[in-house]
């Protein structure tokens, strides 16, 4: 297997739904390994605050949603 870097981040703020479906969520996330940097991520299927995300591709930000 290709050695992917995987990042782990937390779910701090569960910031609303979108996709045509409502099947994708936004939500804030911050680095396990660096909590002072927090992205904005969109996640499919179910997510709470707290949970913990495996980033494959981390340096990938989500637009805000209007």
């Amino acid at each position: 297997t290709m050695d992917v870097p995987v990042k782990l981040a937390k779910v701090i703020k569960v910031l609303g739904k979108t996709g045509s479906t409502g099947n994708v969520t936004q939500v804030r996330v911050e680095f396990i390994d660096d909590t002072k940097r927090s992205i904005i991520r969109n996640v499919k299927g179910p997510v709470r605050e707290g949970d913990t995300l495996t980033l494959l591709e981390w340096e990938r930000e989500a637009r805000r949603l209007r």
